[in-house]
């Protein structure tokens, strides 16, 4: 019986442990995997609403470049149209003025008519705006009839302003201002080509950065959605494998308490067997027993009637407990009694001495496995707790180190924004401060220009000498003529005007060359700026770069640190259900040892005194025989 039931315990305990930590790990595994399915699809979300966005964003960057890309050629189309307008403009006034200078007529001033009346014609609203009412006047007059202001001799009020010459100075102006605005345009063209450029650039870089996140996007989300799927076959798999260990060990359980109630029941029936039995022995070693063995020559026929009755009561005791424990070999033993088969009697009992030392050894050698193996889980229950301590300090110092480099990254991202926010807007003063140099110095070339002009007119008619006409003539055959002209005389005050409007000149100079210096050092400011800044990025996005490849590693560490924690966890407790296990199994053999060990001394003693008394009543009765 104890060997089927060490059997069929050992049976127990092994798959009741297999089972339960089967089970254990199943739950915990369903847990994890619907933890991982609900962060796996919010993650999937997440990604999907990212990768909209990045579309849209990237679609938007587009259709701005398109834009962009569009309005340029358009103005580009524009700027060519009028810059050839323009030229042809200035063409035909510098055939103009050609013309007027070398004062030739003919098929010239025709061609250089019709060629100005179709710039005027052309221009005609900037040329309002360019002209007084009396300088159109004239423009229109010199277009009607041209040839008026070419006469071959100039008459007496003209000797001094000529028709011709006030025309030419008209176009000679409108000259200069055509080919000022030409070289605006020009310069105009060139930044808006540059600014395109730019803007190109840094649409053509968004559209690149936004493809290559969509791309990673993409590739995170397709990742996310298989391993969603088989989180989700995999929890399947385990909710099924779950409920057939669970039913396995519903039915361990139930079969194994049923043996474990056979058992003791068994066991006590055993144990009234054996109290009959020594009750019997105890009968059989009596005094009276001996005696009764002991008696001289006439045993046989003066002790029949004893002996048998003696031997009927032993058997009566022997049948009565066999019937109430229902053991058959106390019957068996019982009929040897009654037909006096000492040889069969001395068997029984040395072979129930023989199973109750074989007990006692089994006995010590389960308190030596049961020292053994307490000993055994409680070290390794102590050494798994050290580990598991040592390995959760290291959890907290990955934790608190992921947590401190996330900040630092957190704040270097911020940095960089300030740094490139700071660029941004360093490049837009930048842009600002030099259009406003270019109009600055254009505006003081254009009054240096102005004024010298002035200033070289004033002195043309300050330097000449004036005299006056003096007429040697013979006395008239008539009345004499009235008086002539008197002497001419300058203007007293030229001299002062002439020298402020040269210190005029010479200031426009002067802040011409401290707004060009003051460029230079803006300009050469402005790029140390980018250049430092650019550099402080860089190293910035360096430190990012590495502070994310520590924190990726340290992320990898702390992954790996929480599942050797899981394990020690589980470790543990399979080491507190071994160490119940043990207990419930060893618990009773290791507080009654001492009391059960004496008590089968003594039946084992008892059992030998019983043969022993058998045997010298064998032996007397062989003798009297």
């Amino acid at each position: 019986d104890e060997e089927v039931y060490n059997k069929v315990a050992c049976w127990c305990k092994t798959n009741d442990k297999e089972k339960t930590t089967s089970i254990a790990d199943a739950e915990g595994r369903i847990d994890r995997l619907v933890n991982k399915i609900e962060e796996e699809t919010a993650t999937s979300s997440r990604l999907n609403t990212e990768i909209k966005n990045l579309e849209e964003e990237v679609a938007k960057n587009q259709k701005a470049l398109d834009t962009a890309t569009a309005n340029r050629k358009k103005e580009l189309a524009e700027f060519n149209e009028d810059e050839k307008d323009t030229l042809q403009s200035i063409s035909a006034l510098k055939s103009a003025v050609t013309v007027l200078s070398k004062h030739n007529g003919g098929a010239a001033l025709l061609d250089m008519q019709a060629a100005l009346r179709a710039t005027v014609h052309r221009h005609a609203a900037k040329v309002g705006d360019m002209l007084s009412p009396k300088d159109m006047k004239t423009v229109n007059s010199f277009l009607q009839s041209p040839e008026d202001y070419f006469d071959a001799e100039p008459t007496f009020k003209q000797s001094y302003a000529p028709q011709s010459g006030e025309i030419f100075g008209i176009l000679k102006n409108m000259l200069s201002t055509f080919e000022a605005d030409l070289s605006q345009a020009q310069k105009d063209e060139m930044q808006s080509q540059s600014a395109f450029e730019s803007l190109k650039a840094a649409k053509e870089d968004e559209i690149k950065q936004g493809q290559d996140h969509l791309e990673e996007k993409q590739e995170e989300l397709a990742n996310t959605d298989e391993s969603l799927a088989n989180a989700k076959e995999d929890l399947e798999d385990t909710r099924t494998s779950l409920a057939a260990d669970q039913a396995f060990l519903a039915n361990l359980k139930e079969k194994c308490q049923l043996t474990d109630q056979e058992y003791e029941q068994r066991t006590k029936t055993r144990q009234e067997e054996i109290s009959a039995v020594s009750e019997a022995l105890s009968f059989l070693t009596s005094d009276e027993a001996h005696d009764l063995f002991s008696r001289t020559f006439n045993f046989v026929q003066r002790t029949a009637t004893t002996s048998s009755a003696n031997r009927e009561r032993a058997a009566a005791i022997l049948t009565a407990t066999a019937h109430r424990v229902s053991s058959a070999e106390l019957a068996t033993l019982a009929g040897e009694v009654r037909r006096d088969a000492f040889v069969k009697v001395k068997k029984a009992i040395d072979d129930m001495i023989a199973k109750l030392l074989q007990d006692k050894e089994d006995e010590i050698k389960q308190k030596d496995f049961c020292i053994e193996e307490l000993n055994t889980n409680e070290r390794e229950t102590e050494l798994k707790n050290r580990d598991k301590e040592e390995t959760q300090a290291k959890i907290d110092t990955l934790t608190n180190e992921i947590e401190t480099l996330t900040k630092e990254i957190d704040t270097l991202k911020a940095e960089i924004a300030t740094l490139q926010t700071e660029l941004k807007r360093a490049g837009e003063d930048r842009e600002k401060e030099n259009k406003d140099f270019q109009e600055t110095v254009a505006d003081q070339r254009a009054t240096v220009k102005l004024l010298e002009k002035t200033l070289d007119v004033l002195k043309g008619f300050y330097n000449k000498k004036h005299k006056g006409a003096s007429l040697a003539q013979e006395d008239p055959a008539g009345p004499p003529p009235p008086p002539g002209f008197k002497s001419y005389k300058k203007n007293s005050g030229s001299g002062g005007v002439m020298g402020m409007i040269q210190q005029i000149i010479a200031d426009a100079k002067t802040e011409e060359a401290e707004a060009i210096q003051a460029e230079k050092d803006a300009q050469s400011a402005y790029e140390s700026f980018v250049k430092d800044t650019n550099d402080s990025i860089t190293a910035k996005q360096d430190s990012i770069t590495d502070k994310s490849d520590t924190k990726a590693k340290k992320e990898g560490e702390l992954t790996d640190s929480k599942k050797d924690l899981e394990n020690i966890m589980i470790e543990l407790e399979e080491l507190a259900n071994e160490n119940a296990d043990l207990h419930k199994a060893c618990d009773f053999t290791l507080k009654n040892f001492d009391v059960r060990q004496q008590a089968r001394d003594e039946e084992v003693e008892g059992l030998r005194e019983a043969k022993a008394a058998l045997s010298g009543a064998q032996l007397t009765f062989l003798q009297k025989k």
